[in-house]
């Protein structure tokens, strides 16, 4: 039977993700260890979900907000939050709950406000000391669909239009006047300046074009007789 090489074929030379830790973080690389062992170790589907998600990549790592933090705790009293991602404030939030949450990382303000209504933020290590085995645990995710996404990868332009076309670019507004010319259509494309090439030109030249144009000749009077082969204009500049 042969390999359908239109469809892909074999992956060669590619690795898992989960055998490989990608990040450089030590403290991540610690925290995959960690929880590799306990979940070998006490079989713990919990300890197995943790490690996955540790494994993923950080747009795979979406942060949960305070609003929808506290909804998803309603009714769950004496129970932590467990988010493998950060845990970020909402102002549109007047009052926070109490609530016990464990992450990867908080936002300042999002743990002021945890703490100040009498919560707890804990890392992910005190966690395996509290709960092994996610006793009393609610393993939440923040939205994987959100607004930022539309910005991620590479932007299009005239040269390579078709470039992930669906990236949406950040512009200040979305009217005429804004992101609408050069590198964004054909007619304003990335045009290369023009090249005028050097002029060797002799001293009274010279002279006569500094006072016209009022440039300063003192560094031309050094110059000798013999030698003005690096001496030129450019446009209207002369070095």
């Amino acid at each position: 039977m042969g390999i359908d090489l239109k469809a892909g074929g074999r992956r060669t030379g590619h690795k898992s993700s989960s055998k490989v830790i990608k990040s450089q973080d030590p403290y991540i690389r610690l925290l995959i260890k960690l929880y590799k062992f306990l979940a070998r170790r006490t079989e713990s589907a919990f300890c197995e979900t943790i490690v996955k998600r540790l494994h993923m990549s950080r747009v795979n790592q979406p942060p949960i907000g305070l609003n929808r933090l506290s909804k998803y705790m309603t009714n769950k009293d004496g129970k932590t939050a467990v988010i493998v991602g950060k845990v970020t404030d909402d102002v549109r939030m007047l009052e926070c709950p109490k609530l016990s949450v464990c992450a990867l990382a908080f936002t300042e303000s999002a743990r002021k406000r945890i703490v100040a209504a009498g919560g707890e933020c804990i890392p992910f290590d005190q966690l395996a000391l509290r709960a092994p085995k996610g006793t009393n645990t609610v393993l939440l995710r923040g939205p994987k669909s959100r607004a930022a996404l539309a910005h991620f990868g590479h932007s299009t332009s005239v040269t390579n239009e078709h470039t992930h076309d669906g990236v949406k670019p950040y512009v200040r507004s979305n009217g005429r006047k804004f992101e609408r010319a050069r590198g964004r259509r054909r007619s304003c494309g990335l045009k290369d300046l023009p090249f005028f090439p050097p002029l060797c030109v002799s001293p009274p030249v010279v002279d006569d074009v500094c006072q016209v144009f009022g440039f300063q000749v003192d560094c031309v009077k050094n110059f000798t007789d013999g030698d003005f082969s690096h001496f030129g204009l450019y446009g209207s500049h002369i070095w």
